[in-house]
């Protein structure tokens, strides 16, 4: 059995890298949904059926877990999909619940009342759609009180990115933590709501302050898999990863070697 990775673009590699160096006996197949990223300027319903037909290949592939490295995708459809049911004995998880796991410091499995937390003025950066989605303050809601949250779209970071223009990127996240901190001047900490922000991680955390603390996903989603994986030993493989595209493979092969520096070789899904 694999894991399967999914992403609108190459921005879950971050996570791939993070699992792999974690976990390196657990097969891992990545799918990157090229031919219709970016996500966070769709519609919710769009991103439903997008990240419904990607985890379905994933399935296809052998996976029984599939991990939505993508924090749109995660905030638009994964509840839907849960809501809707799973075939038996597959599983989808998303981003959100490492994450705020430790900003509330506590288990996802933990029902008790919503209590208060050290940290109570958060900046959430994100696309488009997972800010309107309003999913990471839903969530955070159901564990934390008296935690103010201010959000801002980070529009056109995730097509530098991927572009591979870190020029312009590091131009408009300077903009967008500006903006941010319009609205909250003091934040205490800072959540990169987006797979692709962690290789902007040095120039949010220079933009922001060193006061301020970054919270990063792709870490505590490997350290969240290896906890899942101690419950469900038979899925450890041979470590080897696959790389999958919706696009053009050669093209996405390139973004991919740029984005990790290493070369990365994707095939058609």
């Amino acid at each position: 059995m694999a894991v399967g990775i999914f992403d609108s673009g190459l921005g879950g590699l971050t996570v791939l890298e993070k699992v792999a160096a974690r976990l390196p006996d657990v097969d891992l197949i990545y799918l990157a949904d090229s031919a219709h990223a970016p996500y966070g300027v769709r519609t919710a319903e769009d991103i439903y059926e997008l990240t419904c037909a990607g985890v379905a290949r994933l399935w296809e592939a052998g996976c029984d877990l599939v991990i939505l490295a993508c924090n749109t995708a995660s905030a638009a459809a994964l509840r839907r999909m849960q809501e809707v049911g799973l075939p038996e004995g597959k599983r989808v998880l998303g981003v959100f619940v490492p994450l705020i796991e430790a900003l509330t410091e506590r288990q996802w499995g933990d029902n008790s009342p919503p209590r208060e937390v050290a940290v109570t003025h958060v900046a959430l950066f994100a696309t488009p759609a997972t800010v309107s989605s309003r999913a990471f303050q839903r969530e955070l809601a159901f564990r934390a009180i008296g935690v103010d949250v201010e959000a801002q779209a980070c529009g056109g970071v995730v097509d530098a990115i991927e572009d591979g223009d870190m020029i312009l990127a590091e131009a408009l996240v300077r903009s967008h933590v500006e903006a941010l901190k319009r609205k909250m001047p003091r934040p205490q900490a800072a959540i990169l709501g987006c797979t692709h922000y962690p290789m902007m991680q040095d120039v949010f955390q220079d933009a922001l302050g060193a006061e301020v603390e970054v919270y990063s996903q792709a870490s505590l989603v490997a350290e969240s898999l290896a906890d899942y994986l101690r419950r469900h030993p038979d899925m450890l493989g041979r470590g080897a990863p696959a790389f999958l595209t919706t696009g053009d493979p050669r093209r996405v092969s390139d973004g991919a070697t740029r984005f990790l520096r290493r070369r990365v070789d994707f095939v058609s899904a």
